[in-house]
């Protein structure tokens, strides 16, 4: 006798497919720069260096993170008016510095006499200000030059610290200049060239005012 097969009442087990775009594995993204934020953290870093102080420095002073600042420097995040207000008070420049527009030329630099970017280093060293010269990149090398103006008295209690390598070439005045350890007088027509990583700075202004100028050379981020 044939036995009649009954239908199950309970529904038959599917298996579950998952859509490829979910179950696909995805390449691992980059950060997107945008150029307007990159041309920012250019000018930023620019002028903190010219400035002579450390992104540990600026981070401190300003109340944000290191990596937050890092982030900005390198143009992966689009700054708020609030923090640029915040960079630009601890640097001592108005935000309008961060928006400036060199000649448009990525190969060629040329600052006419007394229009470069003047930054006030009263937040790292009183009596001192630098006028920058310009930044240029090519390939790997980044160089930003300017002019370093010291008053009589001029004295920093904090070294600088920076990556890269430092010239510089005195124009007028005397004074001692401190790397590390080492303390040395130096006068009109002496230079110096060092290591910028290690702890560098001006010592004392024998003569004033005093005129130097410097080019940080440094690899690009």
């Amino acid at each position: 006798m044939a036995h009649k097969q009954i239908a199950s009442p309970f529904p038959s087990v599917r298996r579950l497919r998952l859509p490829a775009s979910v179950t696909a594995p995805r390449a691992p993204t980059t950060p997107v720069r945008s150029l307007c934020a990159s041309r920012i953290g250019a000018q930023i870093k620019a002028l903190r260096i010219a400035s002579g102080v450390s992104g540990g420095q600026l981070a401190q002073h300003t109340g944000l993170s290191a990596s937050m600042l890092s982030r900005v420097e390198r143009g992966l995040v689009s700054p708020s008016v609030e923090t640029l207000e915040r960079i630009a008070g601890g640097l001592g420049v108005a935000v309008s510095r961060f928006f400036s527009e060199g000649s448009g030329r990525a190969d060629f630099s040329h600052v006419p006499a007394g229009k470069g970017l003047r930054v006030d280093c009263a937040g790292a060293m009183e009596g001192c200000d630098y006028e920058l010269l310009g930044r240029l990149q090519s390939r790997e090398l980044a160089i930003e030059p300017c002019l370093m103006h010291l008053a009589q008295g001029a004295r920093s209690d904090t070294a600088s610290q920076h990556p890269g390598l430092k010239f510089l070439y005195v124009l007028s005045g005397r004074l001692s200049y401190r790397y590390g350890t080492k303390v040395v007088g130096v006068e009109p027509g002496d230079s110096l060239l060092f290591e910028a990583g290690a702890p560098h700075g001006v010592d004392v202004i024998a003569e004033g005012p005093v005129v130097c100028l410097c080019a940080v050379f440094s690899l690009r981020d």
